[in-house]
């Protein structure tokens, strides 16, 4: 059970989803983390699934892979980019989890023969998992949000643990209800009932908010802010107004305009001491805000099928890890989502010179797969600046071993298991996974050490002879074709440090400006005020290309 005297705050939402409940989660964390405390942040995903590998980007967007090598939700990315900082796998629950656990605890006779109950076992459970959260980080706050609205049925039993701890411990425990006020266009006036709606239902859970974030297309006006106060019990200077912002970044520094870090700390009974230290913070924001060059970036990806809208969440840390190299360098990247399907349908593939930077991001299957190859073919004989990540590597490779060494029939065996010439094969200790239709968590998941090669660009830009980069994916460079391809130019500038996975390719300078690929995902360590180098090294390029055009 939880310790006396640890703090922990529950973020809930109310009217609908996705109004920004981890942004919000994330600034209260960074604000008490620069009031001096020790904080940990905890998602909690109702969903069935025991972690978040399997689910499709297009449906959920981007899994967002964590030191450990769980795989989770793309919230947790957010957590770690405002509080600068790794999680750890205790920082991530879903149902699935809770209820896998407690199964297999009832399978071992653990219970004692018990008849197993969602309330108190399951309850228990969750609640064990956010103190276990909180001693390994040895944290003093606990920010635990929990997923979904107030009123779905799978959340009730999180609500429920929560509620069981406000009720053991009252000074311990605050309730922020993240809740939308939507301001209809034929009134023009902000309507407060169905938060007020959100409150009711949240108070047949046994809860009472001790803040409302109310999320708007426009702030809230004190009227309003008194109108909702009175309706739902909540104390109007606890009701933060937080309208759309022109980047999430901004949020916390809107909060604290608002006071909020100093009502939490009021709330939670804890000294006031430490001001907040938030001058890198808003050094970062004023870069972000400045006006910069800009560098047209073309993504060639292919998670865009969801009618008529691009899911940018499928790729959500790339697009973060470029803007914090762009401030870094005072650039200002402009994405454009290119389909690889279309270039698979015809399209004319010439219109990428208009380009100063093209980039193809991780993914698996088939689906437009010869489209990006296209690309890369077109971006190293134009040498137009590339950046490959985790499949954008495998398939430059690929492209290489086609167009320049002549193995017309190069691929993947992923793709084509018969190939001639298996450029990319699954690693070994994965045959069995995928024999066995084994997929859940199964990848080479998590940080790995990689050699830098002196003289490479990818050496100048991490500055080290070793680094470390999370991973996520089956197949590697076949060994058997390093020596041929390094013979033809290829420069494997990265390895495992026994030598025998290749986890970098890049061709050197005198042959493309830049044009390299990492078998790792170099997004999910970027950072807003600790940039990625190989992200930084990219938009370099890609400005002198933007320069010289």
């Amino acid at each position: 059970m939880a310790r006396p005297g640890h703090k922990y705050i529950f973020v809930l939402g109310g009217v609908m989803s996705g109004v920004g409940k981890g942004i919000a989660s994330s600034s209260m964390g960074l604000l008490l983390q620069a009031r001096g405390y020790k904080v940990n942040l905890v998602k909690v995903d109702p969903y069935l699934n025991v972690d978040a590998g399997t689910m499709n980007p297009t449906e959920h967007g981007e899994v967002f892979v964590l030191k450990s090598g769980l795989e989770t939700d793309q919230d947790m990315g957010n957590y770690e980019r405002f509080l600068n900082r790794d999680l750890g796998p205790e920082d991530y629950m879903t149902s699935g989890m809770v209820y896998q656990t407690v199964i297999a605890r009832e399978r071992a006779l653990e219970y004692g023969g018990a008849t197993i109950e969602a309330i108190p076992h399951v309850r228990d459970e969750i609640l064990r998992r956010i103190e276990a959260a909180a001693n390994e980080a040895e944290s003093q706050i606990s920010v635990i949000e929990i997923g979904g609205t107030v009123g779905d049925f799978q959340n009730a039993l999180f609500i429920e643990a929560a509620r069981l701890l406000r009720l053991q411990f009252p000074d311990d425990v605050a309730f922020v209800m993240v809740s939308y006020l939507p301001v209809p266009g034929t009134l023009g006036e902000m309507k407060t009932k169905p938060t007020q709606s959100a409150v009711r239902e949240l108070n047949s859970y046994g809860v009472q908010p001790d803040f409302i974030v109310a999320r708007s297309t426009h702030a809230m006006d004190e009227k309003r802010k008194e109108k909702l106060a009175i309706a739902c019990s909540v104390r109007p200077d606890r009701i933060i107004s937080a309208p759309d912002v022109e980047s999430i970044y901004d949020v916390p520094l809107n909060f604290e305009r608002d006071s909020i870090s100093d009502l939490l700390l009021d709330k939670l009974r804890l000294p006031k001491d430490t001001p907040a230290s938030l001058d890198d913070w808003r050094t970062f924001v004023q870069k972000m805000k400045a006006d910069r060059p800009k560098v047209k970036i073309g993504i060639v990806g292919k998670y865009f099928d969801t009618g008529d809208y691009v899911l940018s969440d499928a790729y959500l840390s790339i697009i973060e890890a470029l803007k914090f190299s762009g401030a870094e360098i005072g650039v200002k990247p402009e994405i454009i989502w290119l389909n690889a399907k279309e270039y698979e349908r015809g399209a004319a593939i010439e219109g990428l010179s208009e380009y100063d930077g093209i980039l193809v991001p991780g993914g698996f299957g088939e689906s437009g797969i010869e489209g990006k190859l296209k690309a890369i073919q077109y971006a190293r004989e134009n040498k137009i600046p590339y950046f490959g990540i985790c499949y954008g590597m495998q398939l430059m490779v690929v492209e290489y071993a086609r167009n320049v060494l002549g193995l017309a029939d190069a691929h993947t065996t992923e793709i084509n298991p018969d190939t001639a010439n298996p450029i990319v094969a699954i690693m070994d200790a994965q045959k069995k996974h995928m024999a066995e239709k084994n997929y859940g968590g199964t990848m080479r998941l998590g940080t790995y050490v990689e050699m830098v090669k002196p003289g490479t660009i990818a050496h100048e830009a991490y500055g080290s002879d070793s680094v470390e980069e999370r991973h996520r994916h089956r197949y590697e460079i076949n060994p058997a074709y390093v020596q041929q391809m390094e013979e033809a130019g290829m420069v494997f500038s990265g390895t495992s440090p026994d030598g025998v996975l290749m986890e970098i390719a890049e061709l050197p300078r005198e042959a493309h400006p830049f044009m390299l690929g990492t078998q790792a995902h170099p997004e999910l360590q970027a950072r807003p005020l600790d940039p990625h180098p190989l992200f930084t090294k990219f938009l370099e390029a890609s400005l002198i290309r933007a320069q010289e055009r």
